[in-house]
């Protein structure tokens, strides 16, 4: 009897294994996660409901919940690509994207799962967005004018993937790489440009030093001037005192009768006056 009841519990233990096994093969229940989103297939054909986060119900073995992220996603890539003037520009390039979260049914049935998205859609579009840009930039303008480069591709880039409900999100070059050859070319035009530089600061030194001194020898002539007038004033106050002494060494003491001023004070007028008649 011990033995009889010893082989029945572990059968049942084992059914109970068993159908554990089983529910959990066959599933009923999906979950979703936060940032994703789910597809469900009956027999593999496309669920056109797209599965919000949390628990969904399926039918075992008929239905597969397929989920897809939707948390924004970082793609770089690189590429060579020849400017206007025909410049060889090797290009680095980093793009953050995401799936549209109400498109991702139509994402599945179409490209496949996110790795699908990327080797499919992102690194081909990124590719053809920058040969495309460049080419309307010559080498030097892709460096000068970066920041239109730049919009210019995402521009491009947004519009391609926007038909296969990718998001772009931000878009970024990493890196321009040019030849050698043109490399050292920038290197001499930069070097003659620091000297022009530097020769017009000069020129412009010199001339302002210069007009520094044509300034200096106008004061100082000014100056000079001023000085010679205040002697001249001097020298005529001191003759006019000097003609003031001659005339007071002449004087006899006595007034003249009539007098033509302060200026000549001792001038005797002659009297003109006939004299009466007696």
């Amino acid at each position: 009897m011990p033995a009889m009841n010893s082989n029945a519990t572990a059968t049942k233990i084992v059914i109970v294994v068993a159908i554990l096994i089983g529910i959990w093969l066959l599933a009923p229940f999906a979950v979703v996660p936060a940032g994703h989103r789910g597809v469900l297939t009956t027999f593999g054909r496309v669920d056109e409901n797209v599965y919000a986060e949390g628990i969904h119900f399926r039918w075992p073995l008929a239905q597969t919940m397929h989920l897809m992220d939707v948390r924004i996603q970082k793609g770089e890539g690189d590429g060579d690509a020849a400017s206007k003037d025909l410049q060889q520009v090797h290009t680095k390039v980093a793009v953050n994207y995401h799936l549209n979260p109400e498109r991702v049914a139509a994402i599945v049935r179409e490209v496949g799962d996110l790795y699908a998205v990327e080797t499919r859609l992102i690194l081909p579009a990124v590719q053809e967005a920058v040969k495309a840009s460049t080419a309307k930039y010559t080498a030097e303008e892709l460096v000068t004018k970066r920041p239109e480069v730049r919009d210019d591709i995402r521009s491009a880039l947004t519009q391609r993937l926007s038909k296969h409900d990718v998001v772009v999100d931000e878009f970024s070059i990493v890196n321009f790489q040019f030849s050698r050859s043109f490399n050292e070319a920038i290197e001499a035009k930069t070097t003659a440009e620091q000297l022009k530089l530097k020769a017009e600061r000069d020129l412009q030194r010199i001339r302002v030093e210069a007009e520094q001194k044509i300034a200096s020898a106008e004061a100082e002539a000014k100056s000079l001037a001023l000085q010679k007038q205040q002697v001249t004033n001097e020298l005529l106050r001191l003759r006019e005192i000097e003609n003031m002494r001659h005339a007071i060494d002449k004087w006899d003491g006595h007034l003249p009768t009539y007098m033509a001023g302060d200026s000549i004070p001792f001038i005797q007028i002659p009297n003109t006056t006939p004299k009466a008649k007696r």
